[in-house]
């Protein structure tokens, strides 16, 4: 048995609890802690560490449900055998250079597409793979049903309603590979020349895609509340695009006053018309202030909302796992015209995501991953005090990322310039800016901090002091 000889900082911002995981984790995947080592009983660990019992247990158990270590009955904790489990060493601040493909390495990277991908749970993932393949179904490998696994539809169903409050049953859920196929199919469904509302600024990849499949986009301006009724109105539009938890990139949460304004819209359509609003719900998991901000679609009793959640923020992109929830009466539409395109996640991973929820993983991960970037979050917020001279923060109560504009006169392209040569890669909002009209003065930078860890995000601001405070 192994002592562990764990220093805790009662003064960190990290529990207890998470530095004791932390520490272990780090131990077994350096391979100080080899395969089959028995760590020391939680009571005889408390002791030493002079904390209470429950906080090691807690630590304990995390360990376990992400596989690192095992409980055997009567026996205590044993280290997992973690054979060809990719070893990953701490980062470092002065090494962490991240290249987009053809661009510039940038030492610091403030991503606002960025997730956190150390924190990926690696070993429950091998542990799920692993438990799914032993089970030798011959019919996970043959075509599965076009909507989705119904096991993953009815698990989507429960979290989406408990946690969103999304009123959905699982035949109305349709699963794809990202919001992309998503927004597709949906094209596909109501045929080519949609008149569609988009706020500006917007999701610009969503932008792209309607206009490259001649649909007839509409802009329509944004107050402070998000999407402006009495100008789409004008617009003569069928169907509005929001994303009214947590706007991208502006970071507006819709209050409610307009939500009932724009469902209203939805219900009043003239002469027959029928008119949708496809809620955008892409990263309502993080939110720093308030209670979560229900969905949109849970207020809809008239049937009009068309919602679209994604695990690509949550857990990684590469999973590419969406899901579309159709309001009833487009169901037969549906069946009409996409249902005979088939679903483009395979069944294994449909499979792969239902055993994450529904065992409990995907809410432990959620957990952690919010401390995670609550903390970084912080950290932020900390070092731009320093810049309250030059600039406002906006954006910052949910999501991960944040916008600055600059008070000083200082345009986008002069701070994105700036910041490039200290070796800071921060992001112009102009960007994400559409139409022909309402384009704001260039100067707001967006900061995503999700892929940067605390330390590198400390540097990185200490860096923009001396790119954009230098003879302020």
């Amino acid at each position: 048995m192994n002592d562990l000889t764990i220093s805790l900082d009662v003064h960190a911002s990290a529990p207890l609890y998470e530095q004791i995981y932390n520490y272990i984790k780090n131990e077994i995947q350096s391979g100080g802690l080899p395969f089959k080592e028995r760590l020391p009983s939680s009571r005889k660990l408390a002791d030493y560490l002079q904390v209470s019992r429950t906080t090691v247990n807690m630590a304990y158990e995390q360990l376990t449900a992400e596989g690192f270590i095992e409980a055997v009955p009567h026996r205590g904790y044993f280290v997992c055998d973690l054979e060809g489990l990719v070893h990953l060493k701490p980062a470092v601040a002065q090494s962490t250079g991240r290249k987009d493909s053809g661009e510039k390495a940038y030492p610091f990277d403030f991503s606002p597409h960025g997730v956190d991908l150390n924190s990926f749970p690696h070993n429950v993932w091998r542990k799920l793979s692993k438990e799914l393949l032993q089970e030798e179904d011959k019919y996970m490998f043959r075509l599965g049903d076009p909507q989705g696994e119904p096991k993953l539809r009815e698990t989507i169903a429960v979290y989406l309603h408990q946690a969103r409050g999304v009123n959905a049953l699982p035949e109305q859920i349709i699963v794809g590979a990202g919001n992309d196929f998503l927004l597709l199919l949906l094209c596909s469904m109501f045929g080519g020349g949609m008149k569609i509302a988009m706020e500006s600024p917007t999701y610009r990849k969503a932008y792209d895609l309607f206009r490259n499949l001649s649909n007839d986009v509409q802009i329509v301006e944004m107050d402070e509340s998000g999407m402006r009724v009495d100008q789409l109105e004008k617009t003569g539009a069928w169907l509005a695009y929001v994303m009214p938890s947590h706007q991208y990139p502006l970071g507006t949460v819709m209050p409610v006053k307009r939500r009932m304004q724009l469902l209203l819209w939805a219900k009043s359509g003239k002469d027959g018309e029928e008119r949708y609003i496809i809620e955008d719900d892409y990263d309502s998991e993080f939110r720093y202030k308030g209670k979560p901000v229900p969905a949109l679609q849970g207020y809809d009793r008239d049937d009009r909302v068309i919602y679209i959640g994604t695990f690509s923020k949550s857990i990684a992109p590469s999973i590419r796992v969406s899901y579309l929830v159709l309001p009833q009466r487009l169901m037969d539409l549906y069946k009409a015209r996409a249902r005979n395109i088939s679903s483009t996640v395979s069944r294994i991973d449909q499979m792969l995501i239902a055993g994450f929820l529904n065992e409990g993983y995907y809410e432990r991960h959620l957990n952690r991953m919010r401390a995670v970037y609550r903390g970084r979050h912080d950290a932020l917020l900390e070092e731009l005090k320093a810049f309250r001279g030059i600039c406002r923060v906006s954006g910052e109560n949910a999501g991960v990322h944040l916008l600055l504009t600059f008070t000083n006169g200082m345009t986008e392209e002069e701070a994105i310039h700036r910041a490039a040569a200290q070796g800071v890669r921060v992001y112009g909002l102009s960007g994400y800016y559409v139409g022909e009209t309402g384009k704001p003065a260039r100067d707001t930078v967006i900061l995503g901090y999700a892929s940067l860890s605390e330390q590198e995000i400390r540097e990185a601001a200490r860096r923009l002091q001396t790119a954009w405070l230098a003879g302020e």
